[in-house]
C-alpha cells in the first residue's frame, strides 16, 4: 500500500508551477530580454507536461525519474508539425526520429524527454497515445517516428528497473499546459547530475525585436553533463571554488565527462529546417558558455523548431512558406546562446539536495556560496 500511495503522488506533482527560486532571483546576471515568463511556453502555442516519479521501493532500490514532454503546437500537434532540424554537438547518446527529421524538415508530434533505459517505453506510448487521441487521417494513424529523448539518471535512479511505464508517458502528454514551467528534480530531470552538482529541468526565453516585429525564443533543457572543474556561471570560474561533494571526480581525478544534454528550441520566428539547423548549432554556445567542452562521453543532441507557417506544413500539394533572410538571424542566434545558458544554470539553482539508490546523493548547488562567488568576482546582479 506505502507504494501505491507514493506513486500516486508522484503522478500528481504539478508540471507547471513557479519555482521558489531562479537564477535572476538569485543575483545572476543574463544578456537579453526575457519573455514574460523566461520559459520555453513564452512562445506562443507550446504546452509542457511532467510526470516525476520519487520512490524508495521495499526492497532497497530508489526510482528518481520521470517524463517531460514538449508539444511544439499544444493539442493542435497531434495533426499538424512543425518545420525543425536537430544537431548532435557530441552523438553519444539518443534522439529517436532524427533521421526522418532531418531528411523530411518537419517535427511531426511532441518531444519527450527521459531516462536512457526508457527511451523505448516513452517511444512506444507516444504513438500509442496519439492514436487514442484520434490523430489519424482518414486513412488511420499507421505510421509514427516520435522524437524521444534521453540523458542517464543511473547515479540516482535505479535505470536497470524499468520504472517508467506507458501511463506516465500518457499523464506527462495529457497533462501538457502552457504557463510557468516547474525545474529542477521533475520530470526527465529527477534523478539528473550536472557539473556533479544536482540539476534536472531547466527552461529560459528571450525576445528579439526588428523594428515594429518581434520575435520569441524559447529553450528547456535536459540537464546531465559535465565535471565540477570547468563549470563557469556567468562568466565566474564557480568550480574551481566549490570543491565539495564531487560526484566523480572527488575520488578519481582522472574521472571523464560521461553525462549528456539534450536542448530543445522553439522559436515563433519564421524559419525553414535549414536555418533551425543553424539556430540548435547555437545552442552548443552556451552550452560551452557554461564550461561544457563536449566530452567523448557526453550526449549533446539539440532540436530547434519554429511554430510558424502553419499553413505551409498543412499537407497541401503545393503551399509557401516565410523566412527570415539570413542577414536577420542574428539576433536569434545570440537569443538562443542566452536563453540554453540561463536555462542550465536555472536548471541548477532550482535542484535540491537528493538521496538516490544504492546510497548514492548528490548536493545542490550552495546558494549563499555562489552569491558570494559573484560578488567577489564583480558579477552580481543583485537579488531580485
Amino acid at each position: 500500500m506505502h507504494r501505491i500511495v507514493v506513486l500516486l503522488c508522484a503522478l500528481c506533482l504539478p508540471a507547471h508551477a513557479a519555482p521558489v527560486l531562479r537564477a535572476r532571483a538569485l543575483g545572476v546576471p543574463f544578456d537579453g530580454t526575457p519573455g514574460a515568463l523566461n520559459a520555453i511556453t513564452d512562445v506562443a502555442g507550446v504546452t509542457v507536461g511532467q510526470v516525476t516519479l520519487i520512490e524508495d521501493l521495499k526492497d532497497g532500490r530508489k526510482v528518481r525519474t520521470g517524463v517531460t514532454a514538449i508539444l511544439p503546437r499544444g493539442r493542435d500537434s497531434l495533426m499538424l508539425p512543425v518545420f525543425g532540424a536537430s544537431f548532435a554537438l557530441n552523438g553519444n547518446g539518443e534522439m529517436t526520429g532524427t533521421a526522418w527529421l532531418e531528411e523530411g524538415g518537419q517535427l511531426e508530434g511532441p518531444v519527450l524527454l527521459t531516462n536512457t533505459h526508457s527511451v523505448g517505453v516513452v517511444r512506444d506510448a507516444a504513438i500509442a497515445w496519439r492514436v487514442r487521441q484520434g490523430g489519424a487521417d482518414a486513412s488511420g494513424y499507421f505510421w509514427s517516428l516520435p522524437l524521444v529523448a534521453e540523458t542517464w539518471d543511473g547515479h540516482l535512479n535505479d535505470v536497470n528497473g524499468f520504472h517508467v511505464r506507458p501511463e506516465h508517458a500518457d499523464a506527462a502528454l495529457s497533462g501538457a499546459r502552457p504557463g510557468p514551467v516547474a525545474e529542477g528534480n521533475v520530470g526527465g530531470g529527477t534523478g539528473m547530475v550536472c557539473h556533479e552538482f544536482k540539476c534536472g529541468i531547466g527552461t529560459a526565453s528571450r525576445v528579439v525585436r526588428d523594428g515594429e516585429r518581434s520575435h520569441t525564443v524559447g529553450v528547456l533543457v535536459q540537464a546531465n553533463y559535465g565535471l565540477r572543474d570547468s563549470l563557469r556561471i556567468a562568466g565566474v570560474p564557480v568550480g574551481q571554488h566549490l570543491r565539495e561533494h564531487r560526484v566523480y571526480s572527488q575520488s578519481n581525478p582522472g574521472a571523464g565527462d560521461t553525462g549528456s544534454i539534450i536542448i530543445v528550441v522553439a522559436t515563433d520566428a519564421p524559419l525553414l529546417p535549414h536555418q533551425l539547423k543553424r539556430l540548435a548549432k547555437r545552442a552548443g554556445m552556451g552550452l560551452a558558455r557554461m564550461g561544457s567542452y563536449a566530452g567523448n562521453g557526453s550526449g549533446d543532441i539539440f532540436v530547434a523548431f519554429s511554430t510558424a507557417n502553419a499553413e505551409a506544413v498543412s499537407g497541401k500539394p503545393v503551399s509557401t512558406a516565410t523566412l527570415l533572410g539570413n542577414d536577420k538571424l542574428d539576433p536569434l542566434f545570440a537569443a538562443t546562446v542566452q536563453a540554453t545558458e540561463e536555462a542550465i544554470v536555472n536548471a541548477m539553482v532550482a535542484a535540491r539536495d537528493m538521496e538516490g539508490n544504492e546510497g548514492h546523493s548528490v548536493r545542490a548547488i550552495p546558494h549563499a556560496r555562489l552569491v558570494e562567488l559573484l560578488k567577489r568576482y564583480g558579477r552580481y546582479a543583485g537579488a531580485r
